[in-house]
């Protein structure tokens, strides 16, 4: 039921905006207008069952030197919240070129060419069959100002929302592995997609690019697995990558301390450098 109920998760949000603006107009008694909006609401969050599944060992998604932040190594849940099957996602980019670079209230944003890690192939970490693949969304500007950032904490954010998991995640690939889990990987570059919805593909196999399409405030990976297709009806699932060589340095500007005690242990923490160059990349 829980998992029915989360599906349906942006339709719940789009009822109650509706109604708050039906209530606008038409006059409904109080407290039958707030009622009627709190239920909807309460069902937009609404989140799947929590998978027990253990760790589930993959390759990574990259090849060469990568930093993770937003990271189940650091603390679960990852990104701070369940919704979309996230629990155990990570974000990858590559290392910062200025470690002390700061985030100013200028309006000018940057290309997302400009970063280093746009347009990096995106690698399957697993067998399986792509169950999903879009890549018709553009690749947006940077949102690395405060003024750009605070657009896409809220109002963009809040659009997102309303448009549904697509446009939160932008392009992506979702494939379903041979042991039941699935895999997805988000904010991918336009026009990059090197398999379409029905194809077998192999760990290893170029999927895509990194792109900065959906909510991000720059380019990167995002990669997660769930134990659904779906993102909003699906929990999060751990994973591990046990062939990255970890050699403990870090990336000053996604650095965010110790492990909490939620860590997902062996996992690279917020910040942490790693190096994919070994595997055979195809």
């Amino acid at each position: 039921m829980r998992r029915a109920i989360a599906r349906l998760q942006t339709w719940w949000l789009r009822l109650f905006v509706l109604l708050v603006i039906v209530f606008l107009v038409v006059p409904v008694p109080a407290p039958l207008d707030l009622v009627l909006m709190a239920v909807p609401l309460a069902l937009a969050f609404v989140r799947a069952p929590r998978s027990a599944r253990p760790p589930v060992d993959a390759e990574p998604p990259v090849r060469g030197r990568w930093v993770a932040i937003n990271s189940p190594g650091t603390a679960v849940p990852s990104h701070g919240v369940k919704a979309y099957g996230q629990m155990y996602a990570v974000d990858l980019l590559q290392p910062s070129p200025d470690a002390a670079a700061k985030i100013g209230w200028s309006m000018r944003t940057r290309a997302a060419t400009s970063y280093a890690c746009f347009g990096s192939p995106v690698f399957a970490m697993k067998s399986g069959i792509v169950v999903r693949a879009t890549d018709r969304q553009r690749d947006h500007r940077s949102r690395d100002t405060w003024p750009s950032l605070i657009w896409m904490m809220t109002i963009e954010a809040f659009l997102r929302e309303l448009a549904g998991a697509g446009r939160i995640l932008g392009n992506h690939v979702i494939v379903q592995h041979d042991d039941g889990t699935f895999a997805a990987y988000a904010h991918l570059r336009r026009g990059s997609a090197r398999v379409t919805a029905g194809d077998r593909v192999e760990a290893g196999r170029q999927l895509a690019e990194v792109g900065n399409t959906g909510n991000t405030s720059e380019p990167h990976l995002h990669v997660q697995l769930m134990d659904h297709a779906v993102p909003v009806a699906a929990a999060g699932v751990p994973m591990r990558w046990p062939d990255l060589i970890i050699d403990g340095e870090t990336d000053a500007r996604w650095s965010t301390g110790a492990a909490k005690p939620t860590a997902l242990a062996g996992f690279p923490q917020n910040g942490q450098l790693f190096d994919a160059a070994d595997l055979p990349a195809s």
